[in-house]
C-alpha cells in the first residue's frame, strides 16, 4: 500500500468514528437498541485501520513503534479491537460506547496531523521481548479506556440523579483490574529488553518514572476499593478517568517530549 492509500485509508476510518458516533447517538435518543448497529459500524471501521497499519508495516518493513504518527496509528487499531472484544465479553461496557468512540475519533484526528514519514527502528528494537513490552502496553491502554469511559458515565449519570448502576460499576473495576495485570507485564517486559538493550533493567528516566507513577496510583486506587469498601463510589469512579488521563500523558506525550532512549514504542 502506497503512502497516499494509506493516508486515505486513514481518513476513511476517522470519517468512520464519525458515522459510528452519530449513529449511537441517534439509536439511544430514539431508544432503540444502539450495540448491534455500532459494534457493526465499528468493526469496518477496523477493517480500515487494520489494512492501513498493515500496509505501512509492509511497506516500511518494521513496526509502527517509533514515530508518533506510528503510535497513534497502532493505537487506534489496538485501542478499538480491545473495546469490541472487552464489550462483547462484558456488556455493561456498551453503555459507553459513545465516549469511546468520541475519544477514538478525536485520536484519529491527531493521527492526521502527524507527519507519516516513517523513520529507522534502532537495532536495539530488534528484540521478542519489545514486543511483549508493545502488546502488554496496547492491551493495558485498550483496556483502560472502557473502564475510564464508563466510570466517566457514571460520574454524568450521577449528576443528574443518585443513581448507582451496580452492573456497570463492577465492569469499571473488573476492566481496571486487568488493565493493571497488563501494566505489571508491560513494566517487567520492558525491565527486561532494557537491559538486553542498555546493560540495565531500569534507568528512571523521565518515560520509566512517570510509567511507574501510573501503575503506583492504579495499585493504590485497587487497594483502597478492596480495603475500604465504604469508599464514595464518586471518588472511585473520578480517580480511574484521572488515572486514564495520566497513562495517556505517559504514553503518548511524555515518550516524544522527553530524551527517554526508547522513544515512541507505544
Amino acid at each position: 500500500m502506497s503512502m497516499a492509500a494509506e493516508r486515505t485509508t486513514l481518513v476513511a476510518a476517522v470519517t468512520g468514528f464519525a458515522v459510528v458516533l452519530l449513529l449511537d447517538v441517534f439509536l439511544r435518543r430514539q431508544g432503540r437498541p444502539a450495540w448491534p448497529a455500532v459494534s457493526g459500524a465499528l468493526s469496518i471501521v477496523l477493517v480500515l485501520l487494520t489494512a492501513a497499519v498493515a500496509g505501512r508495516w509492509l511497506r516500511e518493513s518494521q513496526g509502527p513503534f517509533l514515530t508518533l504518527y506510528d503510535v497513534l496509528l497502532s493505537n487506534l487499531f489496538s485501542l478499538t479491537l480491545v473495546y469490541l472484544v472487552a464489550a462483547w465479553l462484558v456488556p455493561a461496557l456498551r453503555s459507553s460506547s459513545a465516549i469511546v468512540v468520541g475519544f477514538l475519533g478525536v485520536l484519529g484526528i491527531w493521527s492526521l496531523t502527524e507527519s507519516a514519514i516513517a523513520v529507522p527502528l534502532p537495532a536495539t528494537f530488534d528484540n521478542p521481548w519489545l514486543w511483549l513490552h508493545v502488546t502488554a502496553g496496547k492491551l493495558f491502554l485498550g483496556l483502560c479506556l472502557p473502564a475510564a469511559a464508563t466510570a466517566l458515565l457514571l460520574l454524568l449519570r450521577s449528576a443528574r440523579a443518585a443513581s448507582n448502576d451496580g452492573e456497570m460499576d463492577a465492569a469499571v473495576w473488573l476492566t481496571l483490574s486487568l488493565a493493571f495485570v497488563c501494566h505489571s507485564f508491560m513494566l517487567i517486559a520492558g525491565a527486561i529488553w532494557a537491559h538486553s538493550a542498555w546493560g540495565r533493567y531500569w534507568a528512571w528516566d523521565s518515560l520509566e518514572t512517570w510509567t511507574f507513577i501510573t501503575w503506583l496510583c492504579i495499585a493504590l486506587l485497587l487497594h483502597a476499593r478492596v480495603t475500604f469498601r465504604r469508599m464514595p463510589v464518586l471518588y472511585g469512579w473520578s480517580a480511574v478517568v484521572a488515572i486514564f488521563g495520566l497513562a495517556i500523558l505517559t504514553f503518548l506525550g511524555i515518550p516524544f517530549l522527553s530524551v527517554a532512549p526508547h522513544k515512541g514504542v507505544m
